[in-house]
C-alpha cells in the first residue's frame, strides 16, 4: 500500500534552494560572478556593453558576419546594429531551415538622460536638465553619486566618447533633496510625486567663470565655467549636446552583498545579467545542432520601438541574412525556431509579501525562472508561452541538471510588466521567457544571487547546445 508521504514525494513538487541540494555549486558561482562584475564596471550603458561584447568575442574567434559568404559548422559570427544592438551565431551541423536556436536579451537600464539643450545656471549654480528613461522610481534617484557616460557628435563629424565618475579622482554628480528639516509639504505629497520629473536636475558646478580683465564679468558665470571645463576636456561646446546621447547613471561599482557575499549589488543589473550570461554562453558553445542566435538589444526599457530596439526588423533582417547563406527558407527557419526572451523577474520581498501570490513568485538561490506569461490586466501586452514550448525547455534543462524555478511577476492585479518576447513570437517562432530573479528591480542598486546568475548561465548554455 503505498503510504502518504510516498505519495506527497511522488506527486507534489518544489523548488530547492540550491545550495541545499548541490554544496558544490557555490565555488563555482562564485568564481563565475567574478568576470560578471567586472563586466558590469566597464559596460553601465548599451553602447559600452555592445563594445566590450565585441572584444570578448574576437577574443574567442567570432568574425563580423559577411553576406554570400558560405559558412561551415562550428563557424563564429557577429552583427553590430548601430553600435547600439547587436547579435552573433555559432553555426550548428542542421540546416537552417530547421530551425535556430535564440536567445534575446537586452542591455539598456533605466536611468537620467540628458535633455537636448541641457546647461543651465539658476542661483549661481549650474545644472543638467535631464529626462529619465525607463520605469524608475525617481526618488531613488536622488542623493545619489552618478557618473556621466555617453557620445557627442562634434560639428565636423567627430564622434567623442564620454565618461566622468567612473575612475579613481574623477567627479562626480548628484541629483539634490530637500532636508527633512524643510520636508514637511514635500512629505505630503504621493510616494510616486515626491520627486517630480523635473526636479530630477544634476548638479554639474557652484564656481564662476572669472576673467580678471573684465570688472563686470560676465552672465551665466557658473554655467559658463561648466562649459568652458567640458570644452577643455572633449573640445564640445552648448550647441554639440543637441548631436548628444548623454545617459546619467549611478558611479557605484558591482559588491559583494551579504556577511556570506551570496548576493550582487549593482547598477544595471536588468537585464545586463541575462546579457553578460547569454554572451557567455554563447561564446563557450563549439559543436550545436542547431545555428545560435544570440541577441542581444536596445530600448527594451521604453518599449522596444527603435531600430536598435526588437520591436524593429533588424533580428528579423540577420536572420534572412543567416538563410541566404544556405539558400534556405526563411519562414521555416523562423517557423522551427525556438527561442528564449532572457529577462529577469522580481524575485519574492518578504518584506512587502502582498504584492506577491506565494505560490507562483520567483526566489533568490533557487535557479533561472521560466515565466510562462508577464503582461498585465489578464496578460495583456504579453506572450503567452505553449504547454509544448514549457515542456521542451523544461526537458532540456532538466537533462543538463540546471536549477530552475516557475514564477509570475507579481499578485493579478497588482502591476505587471513585459519583455521582448512578444517581438520574438510576432516573427512566428516559439518562445518563452527565462532569466534571473532580481531584488530592488530598477533601483540604482540592483540585488541578485550568485547561484542565480551561474545556473542561468548554465540554463542557456544547455538550451544552445541541445539537439532537442
Amino acid at each position: 500500500m503505498t503510504t502518504a508521504k510516498e505519495l506527497q514525494k511522488n506527486l507534489t513538487w518544489e523548488f530547492s534552494h540550491i545550495a541545499k541540494k548541490n554544496t558544490a555549486a557555490k565555488e563555482a558561482a562564485f568564481a563565475y560572478c567574478e568576470g560578471y562584475k567586472e563586466f558590469l564596471n566597464t559596460a553601465k550603458t548599451e553602447r559600452e556593453f555592445t563594445a566590450k561584447a565585441v572584444e570578448k568575442l574576437a577574443a574567442a574567434g567570432y568574425v563580423p558576419f559577411e553576406e554570400g559568404k558560405a559558412y561551415k559548422p562550428g563557424d563564429k559570427v557577429y552583427f553590430v546594429n548601430r553600435g547600439k544592438s547587436m547579435a552573433m551565431s555559432t553555426f550548428g551541423t542542421a540546416p537552417l531551415e530547421a530551425g535556430v536556436r535564440l536567445n534575446a536579451a537586452h542591455i539598456d537600464s533605466p536611468r537620467l538622460d540628458l535633455k537636448p539643450n541641457p546647461v543651465y545656471e539658476n542661483h549661481e549654480m549650474a545644472y543638467f536638465k535631464t529626462h529619465y528613461y525607463g520605469g524608475i522610481r525617481k526618488y531613488q534617484w536622488v542623493t545619489v553619486p552618478l557618473a556621466m557616460h555617453g557620445v557627442i557628435i562634434k560639428k565636423n563629424g567627430e564622434l567623442v566618447k564620454v565618461c566622468v565618475g567612473e575612475n579613481a579622482g574623477d567627479p562626480v554628480f548628484c541629483v539634490t533633496d530637500l532636508l527633512p528639516h524643510l520636508g514637511a509639504k514635500q512629505n505630503e505629497r504621493k510616494l510616486s510625486e515626491g520627486i517630480k520629473g523635473e526636479e530630477l536636475n544634476i548638479v554639474i558646478g557652484s564656481l564662476p567663470f572669472v576673467d580678471e580683465s573684465e570688472e563686470e564679468g560676465v552672465k551665466d558665470a557658473v554655467k559658463l565655467n561648466a562649459l568652458a571645463l567640458l570644452n577643455e576636456m572633449y573640445g564640445i561646446t552648448e550647441h554639440d549636446f543637441m548631436r548628444a546621447e548623454i545617459e546619467f547613471v549611478p558611479a557605484t561599482k558591482a559588491q559583494d552583498v551579504g556577511l556570506d557575499r551570496s548576493l550582487i549589488g549593482a547598477y544595471g543589473q536588468d537585464d545586463k545579467v541575462c546579457a553578460y550570461t547569454a554572451l557567455t554562453a554563447e561564446i563557450d558553445t563549439k559543436a550545436p545542432y542547431y545555428t545560435t542566435v544570440t541577441v542581444l538589444a536596445d530600448k527594451e526599457e521604453i518599449g522596444s520601438y527603435g531600430n536598435t530596439g526588437l520591436n524593429s526588423d533588424f533580428v528579423l533582417h540577420y536572420l534572412e541574412d543567416l538563410a541566404a547563406t544556405q539558400g534556405a527558407n526563411i519562414r521555416k527557419l523562423l517557423r522551427n525556431t525556438t527561442a528564449l526572451s532572457s529577462d529577469v523577474n522580481g524575485a519574492y520581498d518578504p518584506s512587502f509579501a502582498s504584492v506577491y501570490e506565494e505560490r507562483n513568485s520567483c526566489f533568490v538561490n533557487k535557479g533561472p525562472v521560466l515565466t510562462k506569461y508577464t503582461g498585465a490586466r489578464g496578460k495583456s501586452g504579453s506572450n503567452d508561452a505553449s504547454a509544448e514550448t514549457m515542456a521542451k525547455v523544461i526537458s532540456i534543462m532538466d537533462e543538463a541538471d540546471v536549477f530552475w524555478q516557475i514564477g509570475e511577476l507579481g499578485a493579478v492585479d497588482e502591476g505587471g510588466g513585459g519583455t521582448v518576447a512578444l517581438y520574438v513570437a510576432s516573427m512566428d517562432m516559439d518562445v518563452v521567457d527565462l532569466g534571473v530573479p532580481i531584488l530592488c528591480m530598477h533601483s540604482p542598486f540592483e540585488l541578485s544571487s550568485k547561484l542565480d546568475v551561474y545556473y542561468t548561465y548554465k540554463a542557456f548554455a544547455a538550451f544552445l547546445e541541445s539537439d532537442k
